[in-house]
């Protein structure tokens, strides 16, 4: 995956909530499910490719950490999900080292599961908030999500072959 697609994702421009977006671009953005899920509606296979995993500082996600405990360390995921071979995401999770415990452990020992697959198997998960975000001509949105109570920042940058721009284009 070219660094340009993750430049997209940082460059994300959040939008305010009062934004008036097309319904096909609302239906997928706003999306409160699984994002795995809903691609596994338009191709055969879903698989991911990891791009970077480990632990960084707060420093290096300081506009994610904003939306997090006041952690010093906290584990990063980028990885490309893609639909029957083709990229159709980037994703950037980030979790506070003091999210980290108990079973919450297992976000460390993804690899190439999709995250989704992990997080949607659980009762204990809820959403703060989706914002959708604008890259160029690309569209994205950031989430916080819990798990037994313990945030993590998920973003999300959808790649050109994605099916949400043939939702736009159809509607």
């Amino acid at each position: 995956m070219s660094h340009d697609a993750l430049r997209q994702l940082y460059a994300l421009q959040w939008l305010p909530a009062s934004s008036l977006l097309p319904a096909p671009l609302t239906d997928w953005l706003m999306e409160e499910d699984s994002m795995t899920r809903r691609f596994e509606q338009h191709c055969r296979q879903v698989t991911v490719q990891p791009i970077r995993e480990g632990f960084v500082s707060a420093a290096e996600v300081a506009a994610e950490a904003a939306f997090l405990p006041n952690d010093t360390r906290f584990w990063l995921r980028e990885i490309v999900l893609c639909g029957d071979g083709e990229p159709w995401l980037l994703g950037r999770t980030v979790v506070p080292e003091s999210t980290l415990q108990g079973p919450e452990q297992m976000l460390q020992q993804l690899g190439t599961r999709p995250l989704g697959r992990y997080l949607f198997a659980s009762s204990a998960l809820s959403r703060d908030f989706i914002h959708p975000g604008q890259a160029g001509d690309l569209w994205g949105r950031r989430s916080r999500l819990r798990l037994s109570d313990k945030p993590l920042l998920l973003t999300e940058l959808f790649l050109p072959a994605s099916p949400l721009y043939r939702a736009l284009q159809q509607g």
